[in-house]
Order: C-alpha cells, then sequence, then structure tokens
C-alpha cells in the first residue's frame, strides 16, 4: 500500500477518534478541532493533485523491477499540426511511445489516431472532454466521459484502450472506483518536462527530462496543446531526448510492454 494512502487512512481513524471523544467525554479545544480539520483537508487536497502518491488509486509510474527501455508518452492529441512531427521523428529513431488521446480530439481526427496505431504505438485514454474539474465530478459522469472516450477509440481502432490518465494529473476516490470498475491501469510518470505550458523552452524542457532517463522511466510530454491555442513545447524537445536516450543505450518501449501480472504488482506506487 503506498504509503501516502496508508497516512490517509490513519489520519481517518484520527479524525473519528476525536469525534468520539468529543461525543462521549468532551469536546475538543476549538484550536485543536481547527488544526486537524485544516491538517486533513490538506493532505486530500495532496491527494488529488498529486497522483504520484497513489492515494485514491494505485498508480504505474515507472516499469517493474528489471525493467529495460523508457516508455515515451504524449499527452492531449491528437494535433493535425504537431503529432505527424512526433510521429516522424519517433520513427526515424525506431522509437515506440504511448499516446493518450483525448476522445473528442480522437473523434474529430480518427486518421491520426489511426496513424498512430499503425505505426506500432500504443494508445490510452486522456479522458474524453479533458474537463479540468474532472476530480470534483461525480462517479455517475465520470463513468459517462470514461465510458465515452473509450467507445471512440475502440470505434476508430478496433481495440479497446487499457490505460488511463487523469486529466491534468488529478484524481479522487470517485474517479478511482470508476478506473477499477472498467478496469483500467493508471499512468503516471517518473519524469516530466512541463512541455504543454503556453511559452515552455524546448531547452529547458530536455533539460528537466533527460536526468530521469534510465531503464524504467515514464516520460510525460505532449504532442499538442490542451485546447490547440498554442504549439507545445515537446515535439521541439524530442530530438535532444530521443539524442540523449540512444547516447545512453536506452530504446523506447510502449507502457503495455510493462503492464503484465509483474509490472501491476511491482510498478504500480
Amino acid at each position: 500500500m503506498p504509503f501516502a494512502r496508508a497516512l490517509l487512512y490513519a489520519t481517518s481513524l484520527g479524525a473519528l477518534a476525536l469525534v468520539a471523544r468529543s461525543l462521549l467525554v468532551a469536546p475538543v479545544p476549538i484550536a485543536v478541532a481547527g488544526a486537524a480539520i485544516t491538517g486533513y483537508v490538506a493532505l486530500v487536497l495532496c491527494g488529488v493533485f498529486f497522483l504520484g502518491l497513489g492515494m485514491f488509486v494505485d498508480v504505474v509510474k515507472r516499469g517493474p523491477p528489471g525493467a529495460r527501455g523508457v516508455a515515451l508518452t504524449f499527452d492531449d492529441g491528437p494535433s493535425p499540426e504537431h503529432t505527424p512531427a512526433v510521429l516522424a521523428l519517433l520513427d526515424e529513431a525506431g522509437v515506440k511511445a504511448t499516446f493518450f488521446v483525448i476522445g473528442r480530439k480522437a473523434e474529430a481526427h480518427p486518421e491520426l489516431v489511426r496513424e498512430i496505431a499503425a505505426r506500432g504505438h500504443a494508445i490510452g485514454l486522456h479522458s474524453h472532454a479533458h474537463d479540468r474539474l474532472f476530480s470534483l465530478r461525480s462517479a455517475r459522469r465520470v463513468e459517462r466521459d470514461l465510458r465515452q472516450g473509450l467507445d471512440v477509440i475502440e470505434r476508430i481502432t478496433g481495440a479497446r484502450p487499457t490505460f488511463f490518465r487523469p486529466p491534468v494529473g488529478h484524481t479522487s476516490p470517485r474517479i478511482a472506483r470508476v478506473v477499477d470498475a472498467l478496469d483500467l491501469d493508471v499512468i503516471g510518470w517518473s519524469a516530466r518536462g512541463f512541455d504543454g505550458l503556453a511559452g515552455a523552452d524546448p531547452g529547458r524542457v530536455a533539460a528537466r527530462i533527460i536526468p530521469g532517463l534510465r531503464d524504467g522511466a515514464i516520460v510525460l510530454l505532449h504532442d499538442a496543446a490542451e485546447r490547440d491555442d498554442h504549439a507545445p513545447a515537446g515535439p521541439l524537445a524530442l530530438p535532444r531526448i530521443l539524442a540523449a536516450m540512444e547516447k545512453r543505450n536506452l530504446v523506447g518501449v510502449r507502457i503495455d510492454a510493462w503492464l503484465d501480472d509483474g509490472a501491476r504488482d511491482n510498478g504500480a506506487a
């Protein structure tokens, strides 16, 4: 069990103990109650905002022990402008990757999704609508969104994705329940370059990622801007990242190469 989840369970029990003491013995001081509530809310928010903690859902954020290669992953596509350039660079380097596509974009550009699959890359779901408040939505709304996205990709490619990366990396207990019901693996990352931000510098993106390139790394990049309102820095940083991988003799692998029983047991955190 991830430490953050164990801490959440422990603090929840502590909160119940405080309530029981207040009801059965005497109310706890206001200052103590306020500090307890503030601390508990802060802990829960950390679980929402930091996917890698695995507080609410099991997260694969690196390959299993003994994993070889680097898993490059690309979010927020497909983009008619930028995805083809990324595919060309990956082909040139002989690297396979994983694309977490947004369902509504896949629906608008099915030919690009088919091209990603045809070139031997894996496809995962990054939700259908990419709702930035996804972690606050009801379980019914979360399930409707994910099923819609999964259905879109299955219609286009003939295969239903089995892995999912939450929008903006936020999660919640409701998302966790839906993901479990749909039998999806949640994919995090071990290295990121913040390349999806408007104005991100490709050199700095590469500089953030390259130190984390090692066997078993999962790298977060973007082949599109979330709202398609700017050019993501990821495609421009990619040549330097691929060159660093080649220099270190690191192959590029698809996420599903690691998602066997060993990856699920040992790669999740």
